[in-house]
């Protein structure tokens, strides 16, 4: 009767948004703005800088086993961190999830209410963060736990490559900054080398897009320079009279980028677009 008491008391918060679009690495600041004192993410229970129970589905050698865990789908696991809440004095859980069906799956399975209050990762970051995010899962196979290293690596030192510090100022200026430290992982179903490509190639590639975005634009040079964090390439072009540069231009780098990444799985870290000359207006006429 005392632990039904109890529940009716919690609150449980979700923060949902895709995959890889950065919903652990804004969690901690989700959890401070709401004053919630559990999160639960990818198979683990939380609290401030510690696990206090579950596995990370980050240590899982295929994608289909990481969801398992994710969603608390074996019962010693789930039964783990059920019990663990239950020994716990709180009122508040942030729950991590892709969709609202799966956030509500696992408060389910762990006896706690269904979320009260649903929070979409688009609320709380901007659509360039997000892609950003997006980029470094799907090329680099970088995920994030929001926990400091000297707790990552006791458990999960096999899968983790560097930290990320982070300094939230308060509204008054004498008060002292809260440091979130967050520990970047390479997951086992996510490691793999380094994606090459020749230049020829991703000069072909180039034309193919730029011809795709607008068949008027005339490219007369590429240069490719490859870097440790990917390509950086230079595209002299030529473009006709009365394209409006500045939005086009933008619009045509992010569709070179977008295009190359997802059918090559190479990484593309800066396009430098040069213009030659504005060339006589097209005619439509015959």
């Amino acid at each position: 009767m005392d632990f039904l008491v109890a529940l009716n008391r919690i609150r449980v918060f979700a923060l949902v948004g895709e995959s890889g679009t950065g919903k652990s690495f804004r969690s901690k600041l989700v959890a401070q703005k709401h004053k919630v004192d559990f999160i639960i993410d990818d198979g683990l229970l939380i609290k401030k800088n510690r696990i206090l129970a579950g596995q990370s589905a980050k240590k899982e050698n295929s994608f289909l086993a990481a969801v398992k865990i994710a969603l608390f789908d074996k019962k010693s696991h789930r039964d783990e961190v059920a019990r663990r809440l239950q020994t716990e004095k709180y009122k508040r859980v942030l729950i991590l999830g892709t969709s609202e069906k799966m956030v509500h799956k696992i408060a389910i399975r762990l006896q706690l209410p269904i979320p009260f209050k649903l929070i979409k990762i688009e609320e709380i970051t901007t659509q360039e963060d997000i892609e950003k995010a997006v980029r470094s899962r799907r090329i680099e196979g970088k995920h994030v736990i929001p926990l400091p290293s000297i707790e990552v690596k006791k458990s999960y030192s096999n899968i983790f490559l560097s930290t990320i510090q982070i300094f939230k100022h308060r509204i008054s200026p004498a008060a002292v900054p809260t440091l979130h430290e967050k520990s970047i992982v390479r997951p086992e179903y996510s490691k793999r080398e380094r994606v090459a490509i020749s230049n020829i190639a991703l000069n072909l590639f180039v034309i193919h897009c730029v011809g795709e975005y607008n068949k008027d634009i005339r490219i007369k040079k590429i240069l490719v320079k490859d870097t440790d964090l990917g390509y950086r390439l230079a595209i002299t072009i030529d473009v006709p009279y009365g394209i409006q540069l500045g939005d086009n231009i933008h619009k045509m780098q992010h569709y070179i980028t977008e295009n190359i990444e997802r059918y090559t799985g190479i990484l593309i870290e800066e396009i430098n677009v040069i213009i030659d000359k504005i060339t006589e207006q097209i005619s439509n006429s015959n």
